[in-house]
């Protein structure tokens, strides 16, 4: 069974990340998600959010994928923990996936992961970031990299995730519960 983790930080996108979290464990992939601290995560239109662990706790084993949900100042605390651009740097060292929407692809990207690359974002978040071919698609990805835009995109995003961790079969199985029409 795949296994991803999902950091969560205060001011965090909740659909984003509840919408993540959802669909991955819908493809019985194993989802751990982890606080920066040991405190509930109050997400950005206040819903509260208890993760199942810290993250230094998360980090003493390895996942397949990690997965950055968006949302200010969510990404902001994100960008600025040493730890997750360490992580990210592992993962994509390992050649396993990273991925981010919203506003977190500017932690990939400061991260040096997005460098020479294609990814999207919540539009103007990348903009100021050199070196990136930045696209409108509601989802990029990029070798082992994968990219969204926003909350509207978040289905889209979590079904791709699907995808490349459990086969087109599942993504489809779990697309069809949904009973929500089908994306290209």
């Amino acid at each position: 069974m795949a296994s991803v983790l999902v950091p969560l930080a205060q001011g965090c996108e909740e659909l984003e990340a509840i919408t993540i979290v959802d669909l991955l464990r819908r493809a019985g992939v194993e989802v751990v998600t982890a606080g920066l601290d040991d405190k509930p995560v109050t997400a950005s239109r206040g819903t509260v959010l208890v993760p199942d662990t810290t993250l230094d706790e998360a980090l003493k084993r390895d996942y397949d994928m990690v997965v950055l949900p968006g949302g200010l100042p969510g990404a902001d605390y994100l960008d600025g923990d040493p730890r997750i651009h360490a992580l990210l740097r592992r993962m994509a060292e390992a050649g396993r996936y990273t991925a981010a929407i919203c506003a977190a692809p500017r932690v990939l990207a400061h991260s040096g992961l997005l460098d020479g690359r294609q990814a999207t974002s919540y539009p103007g978040v990348l903009d100021s970031e050199t070196g990136i071919e930045v696209r409108d698609d509601p989802v990029v990805e990029d070798g082992a990299i994968i990219t969204s835009r926003g909350p509207g995109t978040a289905m889209d995003f979590a079904l791709t995730l699907i995808e490349r961790l459990a086969g087109r079969a599942k993504r489809d199985e779990v697309e069809a519960a949904l009973q929500r029409p089908r994306c290209a």
